[in-house]
């Protein structure tokens, strides 16, 4: 093997270098984005696979470098004389070892002189052993000989070369080092963690989103139901109250308060129907002399209805709600109270009496 002496190792930039960055790429955007993403929907097994799939990818990488380990292994060792030019300690001072740089000569027999840097641990009483200008022997694989290793026992004949060799430093400023992965790994890499954590996004995209919808807006710009604006229209036939926006009747004491809005300030009038909605009340009163069958607004079994309308939205088969209606009348001669729900699966109703007591189901059909 001919080593230029000076000239820049070509950057690595193979297919198999290139897929290689193209699958730690993906495995490094997707387990991240598992882990965000997951902590966010709460869900934890994807949370568990953004942790899982570095160690998975981690121990499959190394088994599949176990044979060309074993191919590197077993090639002898190169061995040749080199000269130290430069000394340095770069850690380890408070063990036995010090981490040594070297930049130093290498001199094999078959090929030019080439220079190289690296580091080795060196006791700290064989430090003087090593000084600049000093032959020592060191051994490097044939295929990488940027991994030059000092000898620290040679044999014999080494020990004898080394002992009566005068080097010269090699031409040059540049140092013989390991073939750099070029940029087109290092963009193909970071492509494939952007479209790994966007896929991962996208695929989990919509519980994302739904996640964002139920969550409550900011207290700050939400109204409550004391500061909305409500409506109130009051005639002789009729009356009405219309709520504003994040208000509805189901919400406790709403109904009676808007009840008693609509009979402050008049005499107590009985009412033909009542008829409530998510957000509108309806009450028309009897005329007067009316021989119709009536009943007091005021007496109704307001506290229960709510809970009248929960049975009737998720206990008759409608699927998802989609309106409701609650209407109070005595028509019949008894008070009764109705209500009727409309949903993805159809109409359905149920009745009760005057005390809130459910006395009829129509499922959907």
């Amino acid at each position: 093997m001919t080593i230029a002496t000076g000239a820049a190792p070509p950057a690595r930039n193979t297919p198999l270098v290139l897929a290689r960055g193209v699958l730690t790429g993906g495995v490094i955007g997707a387990s991240l984005a598992a882990l965000v993403v997951g902590g966010i929907i709460e869900k934890w097994p994807l949370f568990a696979a953004g942790l899982g799939l570095p160690v998975v990818y981690g121990l499959l990488y190394f088994l599949a470098g176990v044979p060309r380990r074993a191919r590197e292994a077993a090639i002898a060792p190169r061995t040749a004389l080199a000269m130290v030019e430069s000394v340095e300690a770069v850690g380890g001072e408070a063990t036995s070892d010090v981490a040594v740089r070297f930049v130093s000569t290498v001199a094999p027999d078959d090929v030019p002189a080439y220079r190289v840097a690296f580091t080795q641990d060196i006791n700290l009483a064989d430090l003087p052993d090593y000084r600049p200008g000093g032959v020592v022997v060191v051994q490097y694989p044939p295929d990488r000989p940027w991994r030059v290793r000092i000898v620290k026992r040679p044999t014999p004949e080494w020990e004898e070369r080394a002992a009566g060799a005068l080097l010269d430093s090699a031409p040059g400023p540049a140092l013989v080092s390991e073939p750099p992965e070029g940029c087109a790994v290092g963009i193909v890499t970071l492509l494939a963690v952007l479209l790994a954590a966007a896929g991962v996004v996208l695929l989990f995209r919509a519980d994302l989103f739904d996640e964002d919808a139920s969550a409550p807006p900011p207290s700050s710009a939400q109204p409550s139901a004391s500061s909305s604006s409500s409506t109130t229209v009051v005639s002789s036939a009729s009356g009405t109250v219309t709520l504003g926006p994040h208000q509805s009747f189901l919400d406790k004491g709403e109904l009676r308060k808007a009840v008693a809005s609509l009979a402050k300030g008049t005499d107590a009038r009985a009412a033909l129907t009542v008829v409530v909605q998510d957000r509108l009340l309806s009450i028309v009163y009897a005329p007067t002399g009316s021989q119709a069958p009536t009943f007091g607004p005021d007496s109704l079994p307001y506290d229960r209805f709510p809970a009248l309308v929960e049975k009737a939205r998720t206990g008759l088969g409608v699927g998802s709600p989609q309106t409701w209606q609650l209407t109070v009348e005595r028509l019949t001669g008894s008070l009764t109270i109705r209500v009727s729900v409309t949903g993805t699966e159809g109409a359905a109703s149920l009745e009760a009496d005057g005390d809130g007591k459910v006395v009829r189901r129509t499922p959907a059909h």
